[in-house]
């Protein structure tokens, strides 16, 4: 799915999980999108673990990550684990400062390459 300034694909691996990419911004111009491939895929396909890589998300406002919470809380009720990888230096401080880096499964400190 593509929109202005952000693209998702989703996959599901050899295991199960299915893995949601996110490409480009996450604001209030895109973040609907986001949230309707988190929830529609959860409850379509119900997988044990959704993971959701932010390799290429270059910026993420509150919006984003109120669409990260609600993909988390819907798939808690479901049972399956939502977790977080590969978030940019921007976009783990975005998680750290708002205490959110625990629930959505990423380490509090995040290593950078030099």
């Amino acid at each position: 799915m593509a929109m202005n300034g952000a693209a998702m694909t989703t996959r599901r691996q050899a295991d199960g999980v299915i893995v949601v990419e996110v490409r480009g911004t996450l604001d209030s111009a895109t973040v609907d999108g986001l949230r309707e491939v988190l929830l529609e895929t959860l409850h379509r396909d119900r997988p044990t673990q959704m993971i959701v890589d932010l390799t290429y998300v270059t910026f993420m406002d509150s919006v984003g990550i109120g669409a990260l919470v609600a993909g988390h809380q819907a798939a808690r009720r479901i049972g399956t684990r939502l977790q977080l990888r590969n978030p940019s230096e921007f976009v783990h401080r975005q998680l750290r400062v708002t205490g959110l880096t625990d629930l959505l499964g990423l380490p509090t400190t995040h290593t950078y390459p030099s």
